[in-house]
């Protein structure tokens, strides 16, 4: 896996939307990807290729459709790698202190 290409595809707003719509729906088709989105099919389709190239997203063929899917064992292996360095006890407790002051308990 490679990091770099991962951290590239998670810091663009519209690729994290991608993956959080495939998280709220799994397997999605482009045309379901792109309803609703204030983006063109073609960069919906940009921002997928990249997202398959860090192997965020990998797709299945069903008949004539295409079938996207997140793959979150890179996030994963970042956040084993990364995050955990960082002690989660301590990250968790100033994450619920922020959503508490921000007022959004709902997360």
């Amino acid at each position: 896996m490679d990091d770099d290409s991962v951290f590239r595809a998670l810091a663009d707003g519209s690729r994290r939307q991608l993956l959080d719509r495939l998280h709220t729906v799994n397997g999605q088709t482009l045309a379901d990807l792109c309803d609703g989105l204030g983006m063109t099919r073609q960069a919906v389709s940009k921002h997928l290729a990249v997202l398959e190239a860090a192997n965020l997203v990998s797709t299945q063929r069903h008949g004539r459709e295409k079938r996207h899917f997140l793959n979150p064992v890179p996030i994963h292996d970042i956040a084993q790698r990364w995050i955990s360095k960082f002690e989660y006890p301590r990250l968790d407790a100033l994450a619920d202190l922020k959503r508490t002051l921000e007022g959004d308990d709902h997360e």
